[in-house]
């Protein structure tokens, strides 16, 4: 897939970790009704893997599906063989080039300027900037697009309403969005309280500048 294009023209890319798999994969499976085409499910959430399989087959092959905290290369290996077609870092390690040799393409976690440089260098498909929020959210974001002009970033951890307005206004490619979105979805909570959120997300990306 291209993921650098999907990034473009759909700005979002839910998160989903829980502590429930069955939950997971109903929040999973609701995003993508509500029309959330960007999913990654994070390896951290308890049998992530066993997620990704389920929902893979549930949407079947074209759908777009990412793994999340994709750290090692064998977390890399088994994210594939699950049925993830690209793969989120929180930061440049052995999951990177792993991933990218499989075909899945990267949106990978950088911070500073020399992380940018090296994931650059990596000739990964997006930059992942976190934890955005606690870096100075909106306002690091246009300081790095200084040296960086036509990197395509995309902020993610602390991205609620009003930072994910911030963000695409200060040039993000596509923000990512956790727990402001899911919220307790993937632990177990209301399903049609995630279905309000999503498409309030949707909206706000609708919304911004292109």
């Amino acid at each position: 897939m291209d993921l650098t294009a999907a990034l473009a023209t759909h700005r979002l890319v839910a998160i989903v970790r829980g502590d429930d798999a069955d939950a997971a994969l109903r929040t999973v499976l609701a995003l993508a009704e509500e029309g959330v085409e960007l999913i990654e499910v994070s390896l951290s959430g308890k049998d992530a893997l066993t997620v990704i399989e389920r929902a893979r087959r549930t949407l079947g092959p074209e759908r777009p599906l990412g793994a999340g905290t994709v750290l090692t290369a064998d977390d890399a290996r088994a994210a594939h063989r699950a049925g993830a077609d690209f793969a989120v870092t929180p930061g440049l390690g052995d999951g990177v080039a792993t991933a990218q040799e499989l075909g899945m393409p990267v949106l990978a976690g950088v911070l500073t300027p020399t992380e940018i440089i090296a994931a650059r260098a990596l000739r990964v498909a997006a930059l992942k900037i976190f934890p955005a929020a606690q870096s100075g959210g909106a306002a690091y974001l246009k300081a790095l697009r200084g040296p960086f002009p036509d990197t395509p970033f995309v902020p993610v951890g602390g991205i609620d309403e009003a930072a994910a307005r911030a963000c695409l206004a200060a040039g993000a490619l596509a923000v990512g969005v956790g727990s402001p979105l899911v919220g307790d979805a993937a632990d177990g909570g209301s399903i049609t309280a995630l279905r309000e959120r999503a498409r309030l997300f949707r909206t706000i990306v609708a919304e911004a500048t292109p």
